[in-house]
């Protein structure tokens, strides 16, 4: 059975800062984040491997940086922050390394969803991802936060730093475009 969902954020916190506690701790906040955290980031960056690989250094800059944490928000979007930075981090610098315009980032992103193996979708949900793709960055986010992950805009805008007006605002675009790309496939 997972204890991980036993535990309070606080008391995770507190354990953690406990120094005799700190690697059981942190385990367990893995196993209680873990799967949410790689899902928001898979819906970012597509690729299964990417995901992996981007999940990890969450947990890595998280443990680096738990010191810091202030507790004005809650752990999960501390967690959340730190996620949704790496993967923006990787996919810009995926344009710079090959310096490629966002357009042919997108495509490849496309090609990768259609192309992988952990994904069993039906047409109406690859088209659903392809067009989630064709959406500027920040819509994007606020989309997959707001319809996939189920996130009120108050958590939202702790995670991207944006007003809750604003948030409201990117949504709607968001469904609006979602919408017109939907009906013309």
């Amino acid at each position: 059975m997972d204890k991980s969902n036993n535990y309070s954020d606080k008391e995770l916190i507190a354990m953690f800062r406990n120094p005799e506690q700190k690697n059981y701790a942190f385990n367990l906040i893995v196993r209680k984040f873990q799967e949410r955290l790689y899902w928001h980031i898979r819906k970012i960056v597509i690729s299964h491997d990417d995901a992996d690989d981007l999940t990890q250094n969450t947990f890595l800059k998280a443990w680096e940086s738990f010191d810091s944490f202030r507790e004005e928000s809650q752990l999960f979007t501390w967690l959340y922050r730190i996620a949704t930075n790496e993967a923006l981090t990787f996919l810009r610098k995926k344009r710079t390394k090959f310096f490629v315009p966002m357009v042919d980032v997108e495509n490849q992103l496309s090609k990768t969803l259609e192309s992988d193996e952990y994904i069993d979708g039906n047409e109406m949900q690859m088209k659903l991802q392809k067009a989630l793709l064709k959406l500027p960055e920040k819509q994007r986010l606020v989309f997959n936060m707001k319809y996939f992950d189920e996130m009120k805009y108050e958590e939202i805008s702790s995670v991207l730093g944006t007003s809750v007006g604003a948030l409201k605002a990117s949504y709607h675009h968001a469904v609006e475009k979602l919408e017109k790309f939907l009906q013309v496939d």
